[in-house]
Parts: C-alpha cells; structure tokens; sequence
C-alpha cells in the first residue's frame, strides 16, 4: 500500500508506474513479487493533489493507548478522534475487538490479539493476523482463514 501525493497533470497511471518501477521493484527482491499472490495498491483513493494540513486536517488525538486497552495490544498509532469517514483508526479497532471476543467466545481460544491492516479506498482489510499465544484449539492462521471468509 502506497499513497503518494503528486502534482495535478500527473496520471494515475504514471504514478502507478512509477511507484512500482522505481521505489517497490528497486528495494523488495523479486522472488518476493509474485504477480500472482502481491496486489499493489497504489494511490487506492486514486488522484492525491490536495495534501498535508489543507487535505487531512483535524483534531489531534490524545491517549490513544488509554483508548487500546492499556498497552496490552499492539497500536498502530492512529487516534480515534479527528478522523473523516475514510480513515479506519476507529472502526477497524472496534471490529479487531469484536472478532477477537468472538474466537473466545466460540472457545477457539482463551486469549486472542486480531490485528487488521486497511488502505483508504479498499473495503476489505488487506492484512488480518490473528494471534492467540498459543491458547487455541486450531492453528492461528487457520483462524485468520475464517475471519477472512
């Protein structure tokens, strides 16, 4: 996932391109590229010209760790608060927690950590991991398998 801001003649296809081309292709060895398995999402909002405090202004957050149970959890540092809709700080916290509750509930695990990885503009998280620190029944990423489904 890579958002880039960029100058308003340039196309989304160039910078597409150009992200691939230049700055992933030059520093991720090529076996680890499988066009098969790998998805670029670039720019995934598409075009990105209005940038920085006139584009993504709002209020700052505070306490984000009081806000993510304490520190027991791994953060990713995003707050909860200031945020337009686009932005999943928030909501994706909220639905790790549910998921989570719920592989303990249905006794697949006692302890459960889910963490979700989103890009602006892809409805679907592009990375769920599931750790359970060796408290579940079936492997952890056979659980990760049934979140996804």
């Amino acid at each position: 996932v890579v958002s880039t801001q960029h100058a308003p003649e340039v196309t989304q296809e160039e910078i597409r391109r150009d992200v691939i081309e230049k700055v992933i292709r030059p520093v991720i060895p090529s076996h680890l590229l499988d066009e098969k398995t790998v998805t670029f999402h670039i720019n995934p909002t598409g075009r990105f010209v209005t940038g920085g405090p006139m584009g993504d202004a709002g209020l700052t957050g505070r306490k984000i760790i009081v806000d993510t149970y304490g520190g027991w959890g791994r953060h990713g540092g995003g707050a909860f608060s200031g945020k337009d809709p686009t932005k999943v700080d928030r909501s994706a916290c909220y639905m790790a927690r549910y998921i989570a509750k719920n592989i303990v509930g249905a006794g697949l695990a006692s302890r459960c950590e889910v963490q979700l990885a989103y890009a602006i503009g892809v409805a679907d998280p592009v990375s769920i991991h599931v750790e359970t620190q060796g408290t579940s029944t079936i492997p952890d990423d056979r659980i990760a398998e049934i979140v996804a489904e």
